[in-house]
């Protein structure tokens, strides 16, 4: 199974604000943060609404604004963060398959897919942020960082 770019993106940067929440004053900048991860800023900020709007992340508005935590590390699985950005979580097209009614194959499927988000679901953003170290360029201060405004209703 391979994630898709929009979780991958949401991971990174969940993580990033875990970061900036333990390491510095916890507001982040879209813009900033899609630069620091190579990411498009278009899509990061599409990854950022959907995480604001599940309450994962919090924005804030204005000219210094931006985003952090929604709520505390410790709180948020990975297991929570992959169901929520994952459209599809079935290993295979069973829809579509000739077998699908007498497939030995999909209860091993379902049954690994199971085993997968319930290891997702005992990983939090806190213990993934704990093995965590943003590179050396990339440091949190006070100082404003480049921001992107984001309102959200």
């Amino acid at each position: 199974m391979r994630l898709t770019a929009h979780t991958d993106y949401a991971l990174r940067i969940l993580l990033h604000a875990a970061l900036a929440a333990r390491d510095g004053d916890g507001l982040l900048g879209v813009a900033q943060v899609a630069a620091d991860h190579a990411i498009s800023r278009n899509n990061a900020m599409k990854v950022v609404n959907v995480l604001s709007n599940a309450g994962l992340l919090q924005t804030v508005r204005g000219r210094s604004g931006g985003f952090r935590l929604g709520r505390s590390a410790e709180t948020i699985t990975l297991g929570e963060v992959v169901r929520l950005t994952e459209p599809c979580l079935n290993l295979a097209d069973c829809e579509n398959c000739i077998l699908r009614g007498s497939c030995g194959l999909r209860g091993m499927l379902n049954k690994a897919m199971g085993v997968f988000l319930a290891e997702l679901d005992q990983q939090t953003l806190a213990q993934a942020a704990a093995g965590s170290r943003l590179p050396a360029a990339i440091q949190f201060s006070n100082v404003p960082r480049a921001s992107t405004t984001l309102v959200y209703n």
